[in-house]
């Protein structure tokens, strides 16, 4: 029913060494740094047929609410797709976890009626063609729930993050941009955000080049405006 062919291979991403030291550093940041909430909040109200992109070790399966009829869990990368499975064997709803990248999802045009973009957009090669991607297998009118690294308010640390972005975070981090444009990137595929916010993570204690993030919901808009061709 999902699937679409594609050329993508099954392990297009691959940072086995990441990977395991990832799993370990979000499962305690769950609690330590309150992200098991902002994914409760990311989450709720969700229903119908669901996209998750980059899925990671699926921390976010626990959090779907009921209404919710089934995942489909793109992850890229071998070791937390292992890790996603099992995750998926614990929550409380059908959750499909399946190889892909989101720049070239394996599925069809028009048949899920929300996204959900989680610590993701920092990661992805290619951001523009990756929410392309979420807009085409969206149905009109369908959401996109997102939680995301940004660029810091302050000078100091958005000077500290391009930096960073430029030499060793992403090396280290499995290709982790910190100061992308996430909500910027979101209005510029033809997404309609509804509402966003900022938020701290951890929200005391040290700051960190990872600690500004956006959460918000936008919405691929329900008809095509007139003279306006859908970004591809």
């Amino acid at each position: 029913m999902r699937l679409r062919s594609t050329k993508t291979p099954e392990d297009a991403v691959h940072h086995p060494v990441f990977a395991r030291c990832y799993a370990r550093m979000s499962v305690a940041a769950e609690t330590r740094a309150g992200i098991a909430g902002v994914r409760a909040e990311l989450l709720s109200g969700l229903s119908g047929r669901v996209i998750e992109i980059g899925a990671g070790n699926g921390l976010n399966f626990a959090h779907y609410p009921p209404t919710v009829a089934e995942v489909v869990a793109v992850e890229p990368e071998r070791t937390l797709r292992q890790l996603a499975v099992r995750s998926a064997l614990d929550a409380g709803i059908p959750v499909d976890v399946v190889p892909g990248t989101a720049e070239a999802l394996p599925v069809r045009d028009e048949t899920f009626d929300a996204a959900v973009a989680s610590l993701v957009l920092c990661t992805v090669r290619d951001v523009r063609r990756s929410l392309a991607e979420l807009r085409r297998v969206l149905r009109p009118g369908g959401e996109l729930r997102f939680f995301e690294h940004v660029r810091a308010d302050d000078r100091a640390m958005a000077a500290t993050q391009r930096v960073l972005d430029r030499t060793v975070w992403p090396l280290l981090t499995g290709g982790c941009h910190t100061s992308r444009d996430a909500l910027a990137a979101i209005e510029a595929a033809g997404f309609v955000v509804e509402t966003h916010r900022g938020i701290r993570v951890p929200e005391a204690g040290v700051r960190l080049p990872t600690s500004a993030c956006v959460l918000g919901v936008a919405r691929r808009p329900a008809a095509q405006e007139p003279g306006r061709s859908a970004p591809r």
